[in-house]
């Protein structure tokens, strides 16, 4: 699918048929947003722009440090849009590719930030003079929903800093669950840090206008907070994680410490026991309560060594 939005005689005008190309030129285009696109409807922006769009294939192979190139006629750039899920999140990449004040975006699923800002530039024109104005606001209503990921997984950690707190199921699988989170939370960051190389490039380029570079400089300031944010997530989940591996070793020191003490205090019983056991002559077997006084005297010796434990502090 395909949506054209261009000026017309003073007017904003919106079209998803790529034949109106054929009647416009790249200054009366403001955004050309492809949605899974059909071979035709690829070729005819490509025969519009003058150039080849990057497929998506091509757009993932791109090592994250090549991912903005330019020529004399155009802009490519590419970045990576999370889409959460109900554990992990997965990365949608998408390209953008400037030609003069046109911008065209190319991408394979639905993403909440693209619908919203369609409906926002046909209620609001006046405020999107050009591809860059609309990549602008792109990027802006991203770093929202980045911020708005970053609260819930600071929400997520509270959670479980309380969980730790009240000690309610601390086990492995409270510690896979933070892995899991530490795991969304490197991803967010590096969803985040693409963002901001992606604007920088943009603003060393000759071709991005200069009324922008304010909007854009406060861009990279909310990015800046959201990594130092997501650098402070990171170090808290570490901190709880060691805390959670502390307190199972600690579990499983004492369960060990019970195990130790049941058999010291077995040990002295367990010799009297295996001393009557043998078969030779000993004192006192003969007699009619002997098995009673033998009794009494493990149970003796139990006492003393629990006595013993006690005073060195060790029971």
């Amino acid at each position: 699918m395909i949506t054209i939005f261009y000026r017309l005689g003073g007017k904003l005008l919106m079209s998803q048929s790529e034949t109106e190309l054929s009647k416009l030129t790249t200054k009366d285009v403001l955004w050309i947003d492809i949605l899974a696109p059909t071979s035709e409807e690829k070729h005819s922006v490509d025969d519009f722009l003058g150039i080849i769009i990057q497929s998506r294939a091509q757009a993932e192979e791109i090592e994250s440090s090549s991912r903005f190139s330019e020529n004399e006629r155009a802009i490519f750039a590419n970045t990576n849009f999370l889409m959460p899920g109900p554990e992990d999140y997965t990365m949608e990449a998408v390209s953008f590719t400037f030609v003069d004040n046109c911008m065209t975006t190319l991408r394979d699923v639905p993403l909440r930030s693209f619908t919203e800002l369609q409906r926002r530039i046909m209620a609001m024109p006046q405020g999107y003079v050009s591809g860059y104005s609309v990549f602008a606001s792109i990027m802006d209503q991203r770093i929202d929903l980045d911020a708005d990921m970053i609260e819930l997984m600071t929400k997520e950690i509270s959670q479980f800093s309380k969980r730790i707190n009240q000690r309610e199921d601390i086990n492995e699988e409270f510690l896979l669950d933070i892995n899991q989170l530490q795991e969304n939370t490197m991803i967010v960051r590096e969803n985040i840090v693409d963002k901001q190389r992606l604007i920088t490039n943009l603003l060393k380029s000759e071709k991005c206008p200069d009324a922008l570079n304010r909007r854009f400089g406060v861009l990279l300031q909310d990015i800046t907070s959201l990594i130092n944010h997501t650098n402070f997530s990171f170090e808290r989940l570490e901190y709880l994680q060691d805390t959670v591996v502390g307190l199972i070793n600690l579990d499983q020191n004492n369960i060990m410490k019970i195990f130790t003490m049941v058999s010291v205090l077995l040990m002295p019983p367990t010799l009297v026991a295996s001393f009557y056991g043998m078969n030779v002559y000993l004192p006192f077997e003969r007699w009619h309560f002997a098995w009673l006084g033998i009794v009494i005297f493990m149970l003796i010796l139990v006492v003393f060594v629990i006595y013993i434990f006690k005073k060195k502090k060790m029971f």
